[in-house]
C-alpha cells in the first residue's frame, strides 16, 4: 500500500472545475483554470478519476458484473441502464478528467517548466480515453476538448488506431518521458511520486491490455511480444498504479461515508457466491462477511435483479461487503492497473499464441499476486484444485478470466468489460430482467447527450439501433 494523500485544499481550489454535469460545459469550460499549476491539476485528475470510479465500480459496475446484488433502487442491476440510481452514469466522470488533463497536456507543450508533464499526461489521457469508448462504444473524442461545443461522435476502432488516440498517445507518452532530460522533477503525482520510470511501466502494462483488448480485429502479436521481451511494465503488487484509501475524510471510501441504508443495499450475488466457494476461495472472507442468519461462518448470496416492489428481503439472510469496503477503507485501493491484471493479460496471450511464454506460470504468478493484493493467503493447495491452470471441466482461458473477474472486483466494470470480451465467467440470468434477459454489451449514452448535443447523439443513436444496450463494441463485433 502507498500514496496516502490529503486533498481537501486541492478539491477546494478546482471545485469549479470538476463539479460540472453539462456536457456543453464539460468541452467549452469558459472558467478552466488556466492558471492553475499543472501539479495540482494532476493530483485532482488522478483522484478525482480514482475515487470516482471506485464508487461506480461498486454500486454499478460490480452489479453489471454479478459481484454484488442491490436489493433496492435496483433498476440498473436488473439492466434497465437508462435509468441510473445510485450509480451508473459515469460519462461526466470522463469528460470532466480528460478535459482537466487536457489543461495539463496543452500547459506541458506550452510553458518549458512544465514540459515533464507532457508523458503523464498523454498516459493518462489514453488510459481514460479507453475507459470511455470501452464502456459506451463510438463518443465524442478528438473534437471534444479543442473547444468545439458539440463535437462529432469517433468510431471506437479510430479512437484506438489513430494517430492522437490511444495507443498513439501511450507510444507518444514513452517517448516524451524517455526524451525529457531537464530537472524538473514531475508534482503532485500520487501514483508513483513522481518516479518517471514507472510511468513507463504504466504505459506499458496498459498497452498490453489494450491490445489484447482489440485482438480480435488486429494482429497484436508482434507487439505484445516485443514489450514482453523488454520486460519493462508492472510486474510486481509494489509497482502497481494505485493510490490508498485512508480510514478519515476526506479520503476515506465513499461508501465508507455514506449511510448504513446505502452502504446496506449491496450483498454478495449468487453469481460471486458460487465461483468462490466453487474454487474453495479463502477471499470470501477478506471480500464478504458471513450472513448473520446462516449457519455459523456460512456466505449467502443474492441472485441479480430481483424485483423489489414485489420481492420481500431479509437483509440479515445475506452477506455484506467486507471490512476492507467501510470499517477499515485504509486496506483498500483505487486501482487503475496491477501487476496481476497484467499477468493475467500476459497469460491469455501466451494461451493464444500471441506470445512465446509460459501461460500457465503467468496465470500461477497473477493468481499468487491477487491474492496478495487482496491481504489474503494463497492455500498451499488452491492451484492444484479447481483453480488449477488444467483443470477438468474448464478451459485455460477461463480460469484466466475468472481470476481476473474475481480480483477486479473494485473494478466491477473492467469485470464486465472482460465478460463481454470473452464470455467468462458464465454469468446468470437475471431474477426479473427489463432486458429481455440480454446481458448488455455497452452502456447507454446519457440523456442529456441528446438535449446537448442533438444531431451528433442522433447520428450515433442510429449506429447503435436507437442507443440500445445490446449492440456490441467495436472490439467485441
Amino acid at each position: 500500500m502507498k500514496n496516502i494523500i490529503y486533498i481537501f485544499t486541492i478539491l477546494s481550489l478546482l471545485a469549479t472545475t470538476s463539479c460540472t454535469k453539462d456536457f456543453e460545459a464539460i468541452n467549452t469550460n469558459p472558467n478552466a483554470p488556466v492558471s492553475v499549476q499543472p501539479s495540482l491539476l494532476l493530483t485532482q485528475v488522478i483522484y478525482n478519476y480514482g475515487e470516482e470510479m471506485s464508487y461506480e465500480g461498486f454500486v454499478a459496475g460490480d452489479l453489471l458484473a454479478q459481484h454484488r446484488t442491490a436489493l433496492d433502487f435496483n433498476l440498473f442491476d436488473r439492466h434497465a441502464l437508462k435509468s441510473p440510481q445510485l450509480g451508473g452514469n459515469p460519462w461526466s466522470i470522463f469528460y470532466t478528467n480528460l478535459r482537466d488533463n487536457e489543461i495539463i497536456l496543452n500547459q506541458s507543450r506550452t510553458i518549458d517548466a512544465f514540459k515533464v508533464y507532457e508523458g503523464p499526461a498523454l498516459i493518462l489521457k489514453a488510459y481514460i480515453a479507453a475507459g470511455l469508448t470501452d464502456l459506451f462504444g463510438d463518443v465524442p473524442y478528438f473534437e471534444a476538448f479543442n473547444g468545439t461545443v458539440t463535437p462529432k461522435y469517433d468510431t471506437q476502432e479510430s479512437i484506438y488506431m489513430n494517430e492522437g488516440g490511444i495507443l498513439d498517445n501511450l507510444n507518444k507518452g514513452i517517448i516524451a518521458i524517455e526524451n525529457y532530460t531537464d530537472a524538473i522533477s514531475l508534482q503532485g503525482d500520487i501514483l508513483f511520486n513522481g518516479d518517471l520510470q514507472s510511468w513507463i511501466q504504466f504505459a506499458n502494462a496498459l498497452k498490453i491490455k489494450h491490445l489484447l483488448r482489440i485482438s480480435n480485429k488486429i494482429d497484436v502479436s508482434a507487439e505484445l511480444q516485443s514489450i514482453f521481451n523488454n520486460d519493462n511494465y508492472i510486474k510486481t503488487n509494489a509497482q502497481n498504479a494505485i493510490f490508498n484509501f485512508t480510514n478519515s475524510d476526506p479520503n476515506s471510501f465513499r461508501l465508507a461515508q455514506l449511510r448504513v441504508g446505502d452502504f446496506n443495499n449491496f450483498v454478495l450475488s449468487k453469481t460471486m457466491e458460487n465461483i468462490l466457494t466453487g474454487l474453495n476461495d479463502t477471499r470470501i472472507n477478506t471480500l464478504f462477511k458471513p450472513a448473520p442468519n446462516a449457519a455459523s461462518g456460512e456466505f449467502n448470496g443474492l441472485l441479480n435483479g430481483i424485483d423489489a416492489t414485489s420481492t420481500s428481503i431479509t437483509l440479515a439472510d445475506y452477506s455484506l461487503a467486507g471490512t476492507a469496503f467501510r470499517e477499515d477503507t485504509s486496506t483498500l485501493d483505487a486501482n487503475f492497473i496491477t501487476a496481476w491484471e497484467v499477468h493475467f493479460a500476459l497469460a491469455e496471450a501466451a494461451a493464444k499464441n500471441f506470445i512465446t511464454a509460459d501461460a500457465q506460470t503467468l496465470y500461477e504468478t497473477g493468481v499468487l499476486l491477487a491474492f496478495e493484493y487482496w491481504n489474503t493467503e494463497l492455500p498451499a493447495n488452491y492451484l492444484s484444485g479447481n483453480a488449477n491452470y488444467n483443470a477438468t471441466g474448464t478451459t485455460p482461458l477461463q480460469q484466466i478470466i475468472t481470476q481476473k473477474w474475481i480480483a477486479n472486483l473494485i473494478n466491477g466494470y473492467e469485470s464486465w468489460v472482460e465478460y463481454r470480451r470473452t464470455g467468462f465467467p458464465e454469468l446468470k440470468t437475471i431474477s426479473a430482467s427489463l432486458n429481455n434477459n440480454l446481458i448488455p454489451t455497452r452502456m447507454p449514452y446519457p440523456a442529456e447527450e441528446e438535449a446537448l448535443n442533438a444531431e451528433n447523439y442522433a447520428k450515433a443513436a442510429a449506429t447503435t439501433d436507437n442507443n440500445s444496450i445490446n449492440v456490441p463494441v467495436w472490439w467485441n463485433e
